[in-house]
Order: C-alpha cells, then sequence, then structure tokens
C-alpha cells in the first residue's frame, strides 16, 4: 500500500468519528445515557488513535485534500461538547434554569476555545481547559452530585478555556509521559466500564474515573508548579 494511501485511510479512520457521534446522539434522544457513553467512548479512543497515525504516515504531505486538523476540531466538537452537553441539558442532573445556563456556557465557550490560535503550549499541551466535556459529563453521570457541584464545576472549567492554565495531552505532551500515557488508558477502561453497568453505585469503576480524572485534570498544572511557568 503506498503511502498516499495509509494517509487517505487515516483520514477515514478520524471520520468515523463524526458517526459514532451521531450513534451516541441517536442513544440521547432516547436517554439511554449508557449507550450514549458507550459511543462517545468509541469516539475518545479514535481520537487517542488517529494522532500518532496522522503524524506517522504524514497526512499533510501524503494526503493534503483534506485537512486533517480541521476534521478532528469538527468532530472534536461533536463528541466533547455537543453530545455532552445536550446529555447534561436533558439529564436530571441539572434542573431548570441550571440546565440552560450549562448548555449556553458550554457550547459558547467551548467554540471561541476550538478557534483560539494560541490553545496549544510549546510542550504540545493546552493553554486552558481543552473542552473535555465528554470526560466530564461522564464522571457526573457516575457520580451524581449536588446540581450546585455541577454548575459551579461548568462555570469554573469555561473560565479556565481562557487562562493560562496548561492542560497536558496525554500522548504528546512527553513530560510524565509515561504516568499520563497509562492514565489515560485507564480512563477510557474505566469509563467504558462505568457505562457498561448502567453507572452503577456500587461499581469499582467509579473510583478508577475519580483517580484517573484528578490526575489528568491537574497534570499540567502541577507541571507548572514543579518546573516554573512554562512546566
Amino acid at each position: 500500500m503506498t503511502d498516499a494511501r495509509k494517509a487517505l485511510g487515516v483520514h477515514l479512520f478520524t471520520a468515523t468519528g463524526a458517526v459514532f457521534a451521531m450513534l451516541a446522539m441517536l442513544e440521547a434522544v432516547q436517554d439511554d445515557w449508557s449507550m450514549m457513553f458507550f459511543w462517545l467512548v468509541v469516539a475518545f479512543a479514535v481520537d487517542g488513535i488517529d494522532g500518532p497515525l496522522a503524524r506517522k504516515y504524514d497526512v499533510k504531505r501524503n494526503a493534503p485534500i483534506f485537512d486533517g486538523v480541521l476534521l478532528d476540531l469538527v468532530i472534536d466538537y461533536l463528541t466533547y461538547v455537543f453530545v455532552p452537553a445536550f446529555a447534561l441539558f436533558e439529564s436530571d442532573l441539572l434542573p431548570g434554569w441550571t440546565g440552560w445556563l450549562a448548555i449556553i456556557v458550554i457550547t459558547f465557550a467551548s467554540a471561541l476555545y476550538f478557534a483560539d490560535t494560541r490553545m496549544k503550549t510549546k510542550d504540545n499541551s493546552f493553554q486552558g481547559f481543552p473542552g473535555c466535556w465528554n470526560m466530564l459529563v461522564l464522571v457526573l453521570f457516575a457520580l451524581s452530585p449536588n446540581f450546585w457541584i455541577i454548575l459551579a464545576l461548568v462555570v469554573v472549567l469555561s473560565i479556565t478555556m481562557f487562562l493560562p492554565v496548561k492542560f497536558i495531552h496525554p500522548v504528546r505532551t512527553k513530560r510524565w509521559r509515561a504516568v499520563s500515557l497509562p492514565m489515560a488508558l485507564a480512563w477510557t477502561f474505566f469509563a467504558g466500564w462505568a457505562a457498561w453497568v448502567d453507572f452503577d453505585p456500587q461499581s469499582w469503576a467509579h473510583w478508577g474515573l475519580v483517580v484517573t480524572s484528578v490526575y489528568l485534570l491537574g497534570a499540567g498544572a502541577a507541571q507548572q508548579v514543579v518546573h516554573g511557568k512554562d512546566g
């Protein structure tokens, strides 16, 4: 197989994320949250794999007819932002006006962030919370905290999108990658497990989600504290 065909195959693989987003949305409108998150986890796994493949097969040079970065951003907005925001609104986690406020803040702030030219740092981390609402909302479904806690998290993380706080990319951020990558893989496993058991509160998957989420959320800021501003 030629390099051009391999690179094109990577683009086609990335595009499957849009299909998984639609499958997730179809489950969401039927309030089947477990299956919705199952498809979002599948999309999350695709998103974790396609980047290394794109770099390996140099899609910019070998398949330039498609813009892989733009394709990835379109799918990420669907799977990271749009579907999870709808789920948060449609569920019982945020009553009344709080649900409306959450979806307006999430979709508006995320649209701006995805277009922000400063979103990547020199070490391939993210500057500001990278709009991973799929991960947050899944954990919220698993733990079902008080709605004030949920609303506070939504507002704080939306503000953090535009602050000089670093958030790691588990694959591309080299510092602590020996820990970060296994943590991301573990999060994916626990997320799939939690969805599979329909967010049973007795499941050990919830503890795994908490531990891995806290690490992935705070590792970048910890690097800045330990290694200085450019962490």
